[in-house]
């Protein structure tokens, strides 16, 4: 069974005899917000665990990378492979999840994937590290574009920004309170054991995910249609309104057809501009406020922190913003701009303060690109090519998940500084807003 089940073509009297009586707008809001705190704490708490699984890389490299003996180079490569892995994999496991629905597949990735996560700790030369980073973006791939179609056969495109904002709130959550865990961690177990305190931070940060993937287990629900917590009459309400979202898109892309169409390029090159900027700033953070003058691993994770409290603050609303007004393009070209400047202004700082507060810029603006990108493609794909499709950017899009930090740990091998990677973030940020600017407006309005 698909993860929508039967295919919805044109909306759905509700009134014929023997079926529930429509509800009036106020009770499909209602209906809405009950759906929302229901899925979306959990879904959000899956994916500070995926995020922090993924990064956490750069704290253990405040450690790793002295004891074995890692350049900056390695550490990028090392870093970015994950995204091979995730690429090669990401639309076979798009594809089954699909297949035999949401609640069984993502709680399979989370289980492997905090598996694996915990095996990190046997990490001891550049080839061993490189093979795990592999598997670990193996076992994750899938996850994240299974929780934007899931969102799909729950929200109509004109509710969705601001829940995909929600649940991409996690990524500076994640960062909020996974940046200060990780160095507290290291520096409380360094030397227990016989193990180091970054081989501790792996193994006890794996734990998290292997029991969210048991709790999406028992709690996810595929769709309306499934949940015994919602009415009759709200899953038909709610099957009106994801109905009517088909109506003016555009025929469903077959399998095949979702690579010649030139609409998934671009928003795949889109994509991979502002992952570059995203994931530059994540797995480099740490050791860019070390870079600035602060110690500690403690420390560091705590100033570190800061930049992810302003994405905190301003994703949800602007995502809010762009589901009141349905206009998506400058909602989303405005923030990119933005983060460029951040970059820019912070590889000129000048002390720990003003860097800082221009990372926070940047922050705000690049980690608010990626939850108003997502309701670009998902306004014109339906059909069985949305799994596809949706996969297809992803996983293209996160090959800037491997470019990223191997371009800047190259640049700092190179230069001896920073502001060479900080400049070529911003301008990957400056090249995806003109992407979103030669996008049809009539193809993203919705």
């Amino acid at each position: 069974m698909s993860l929508h089940g039967k295919a919805i073509t044109a909306a759905t009297p509700f009134a014929a005899a023997g079926q529930p009586r429509p509800l009036a707008e106020a009770a499909i809001n209602a209906s809405y917000r009950k759906v929302f705190w229901r899925l979306m704490p959990l879904l959000m708490l899956c994916y500070v665990v995926a995020y922090l699984d993924r990064v956490n890389v750069g704290f253990a490299k405040l450690q790793m990378s002295q004891q074995l003996r890692f350049s900056e180079t390695v550490y990028g490569f090392g870093a970015g492979v994950f995204f091979v892995g995730y690429f090669l994999f990401e639309i076979p496991s798009s594809v089954v999840l699909n297949k035999i629905g949401a609640r069984v597949w993502l709680s399979r990735i989370m289980v492997t994937w905090g598996i694996v996560s915990g095996c990190f700790m046997f990490v001891h030369n550049a080839p061993v590290f490189y093979v795990m980073r592999f598997l670990l973006g193996a076992a994750e791939a899938g996850f994240y574009p299974g929780i934007i179609l899931y969102l799909t056969a729950w929200f109509p495109a004109h509710r969705r920004a601001k829940v995909i904002a929600v649940f991409m709130s996690a990524i500076p959550v994640a960062g909020i309170f996974g940046n200060p865990l990780s160095g507290q961690i290291m520096d409380l177990t360094d030397g227990l054991l016989g193990l180091a305190g970054w081989q501790w931070m792996f193994v006890i940060e794996a734990i998290p995910a292997i029991v969210a993937g048991l709790a999406l287990y028992l709690c996810l629900d595929n769709r309306p249609a499934d949940a015994k917590w919602l009415s009759p009459a709200e899953k038909s309400a709610m099957e009106d309104e994801l109905a009517r979202d088909q109506v003016g898109k555009h025929s469903p892309l077959s399998l095949g057809s979702v690579f010649q169409d030139g609409r998934i390029w671009l928003m795949s090159f889109i994509y991979f501009a502002f992952v570059t900027g995203q994931y530059g700033l994540t797995f480099w953070m740490p050791t860019l406020v070390k870079s600035i003058g602060v110690t500690g691993n403690s420390g560091i994770g705590f100033v570190s922190a800061i930049p992810f409290v302003s994405a905190a603050l301003v994703m949800v609303p602007i995502g809010w913003s762009a589901d009141r007004s349905r206009e998506r393009r400058w909602h989303l070209i405005v923030p990119a701009l933005l983060g460029a400047i951040g970059f820019v202004m912070a590889a000129s700082g000048t002390n720990i303060a003003v860097s800082i507060g221009f990372l926070s810029l940047a922050a705000a603006g690049v980690l608010t690109c990626a939850p108003l990108f997502w309701s670009l493609p998902t306004a014109f794909l339906t059909g069985t090519g949305a799994a596809t499709g949706i996969a297809l950017i992803n996983s293209v899009g996160n090959l800037a998940g491997f470019a990223s930090p191997y371009m800047i740990g190259a640049l700092r091998d190179y230069t001896k500084q920073d502001q060479a990677g900080m400049y070529a973030l911003a301008l990957m940020l400056v090249l995806g807003s003109i992407a979103v600017f030669l996008t049809p407006p009539r193809l993203v309005n919705r």
